[in-house]
């Protein structure tokens, strides 16, 4: 089904985002107990391109640097863009060094992934973000960078954005569809504190109901692996989102399996099920019978919060951002075509 979204930029009401900084309570009292949302941006503020999983060129991250100095913003490129050890973007040393210089430099607001791809698990132990706690700034990627969302999440309680990285960026806008575009444009909104509407067509298997709480999420495969570890990400009375992307179904399913039989699906808020794409094809003679919707709605059956599906977010074109550790309002609606998820 072809999904489209659009944008509304809406009123700051009490200034809960806008006064940059706050403090938002965490309920697990093994986690931190407040949540540090960095200062949104502004022109001329300082962000950094760093290769903290896969490798990117010069040439790759060019189109992001544009762009990014366009909306205004000095761009800073880390040692490990162009550097390239196999499929990493440098050694494991580089990129833990790499990172952290951009970690402990106060003069950057934020930190841009330049891609996934694999090897964020190989360094996430060997950085120090207590920095942040005093400095906070905006951790920005997805896929693989969902060890970081998690990372920051429970063991520094520091709101973070999912978004497109640089592979994201137009070289050549007129060859972008329009909601690749708009898509680019919502890490923009999203770093200089714009409130943000996205709105999706209702999906028939939708649980409805609306709900606050703070979003958290990511790579499905990628929380999955990070069970048990200090990076493990705890979704109580959360929003909670996932997407995945080259899988089986039949991993899918064992992968949901996983959520609910660690208790991660039995004390949500909502749950947000973006795109899953690329979904490797079924043994012809023995299928596996289930789609995704099947295999959701199989674990969470039992429970009686909103349920939605087809969320703009994942490896797909319309992969907006969204602020992972800050408060949301989802709206899933039975009776019209619309989903909303919005900041508070």
């Amino acid at each position: 089904m072809k999904r489209s979204f659009f944008f509304k930029q809406l009123l700051f009401t009490g200034g809960a985002l806008a006064a940059g900084q706050q403090l938002i309570a965490a309920p697990s009292s093994s986690h931190p107990k407040k949540w540090i949302i960095p200062k949104h941006l502004k022109p001329g503020d300082a962000i950094g391109i760093t290769c903290p999983s896969g490798f990117a060129l010069q040439e790759d991250i060019a189109p992001a640097v544009q762009a990014l100095e366009k909306w205004g913003l000095r761009v800073v490129v880390g040692k490990t863009v162009g550097r390239k050890d196999h499929t990493f973007g440098g050694t494991d040393e580089e990129r833990i060094a790499d990172f952290q210089s951009m970690v402990n430099n106060h003069d950057l607001k934020a930190i841009l992934c330049a891609r996934g791809g694999y090897g964020a698990v190989r360094i996430i132990d060997k950085i120090d973000f207590s920095p942040l706690r005093r400095h906070p700034k905006w951790v920005i990627g997805y896929s693989d960078i969902t060890v970081f969302h998690s990372h920051l999440h429970a063991h520094a309680g520091i709101a973070s954005i999912h978004a497109k990285m640089t592979e994201g960026f137009p070289s050549d806008p007129a060859l972008f569809e329009p909601i690749q575009l708009q898509a680019v444009d919502t890490l923009r909104q999203a770093l200089l504190g714009e409130n943000m509407t996205y709105t999706v067509p209702a999906n028939p298997r939708n649980r409805p109901g609306e709900v606050s709480g703070i979003l958290i999420g990511g790579n499905l495969k990628i929380l999955e692996t990070l069970a048990g570890t200090p990076s493990d990400i705890d979704t109580r009375n959360k929003i909670f989102f996932v997407e995945d992307v080259g899988e089986a179904l039949y991993s899918i399913d064992r992968m949901f399996c996983n959520l609910k039989r660690s208790g991660k699906l039995s004390n949500l808020k909502a749950l947000i099920v973006g795109s899953f794409t690329r979904i490797r094809p079924d043994d012809p003679d023995v299928p596996f019978g289930r789609s995704i919707y099947d295999i959701v709605w199989e674990q969470v059956k039992e429970y009686d919060y909103p349920v939605c599906f087809d969320f703009c977010v994942g490896h797909q074109k319309n992969n907006v951002a969204l602020k992972c550790g800050v408060q949301h309002r989802l709206q899933v609606s039975s009776d019209t075509t619309t989903l909303t998820l919005l900041e508070a």
